[in-house]
């Protein structure tokens, strides 16, 4: 039998480097395209959804 973390915030990824922080992992990205390419990297690696919060901001959750 498995342990599953479930909601819960498992990652953050963001461009905005003074606007975060917090007890989840922070993924720093350069420029928009970064961000939503490490997002949905992120999603499928951690079998979490991306949500993004606001367009400098995603947060991979699972439900």
């Amino acid at each position: 039998m498995g342990t599953t973390i479930e909601n819960l915030i498992l990652a953050v990824i963001t461009t905005s480097r003074d606007k975060v922080g917090g007890g989840s992992p922070i993924f720093y990205a350069v420029d928009e395209q970064e961000l939503q390419s490490l997002s949905f990297t992120l999603e499928k690696i951690l079998d979490g959804i991306a949500h993004e919060v606001n367009p400098n901001l995603f947060i991979i959750v699972r439900h």
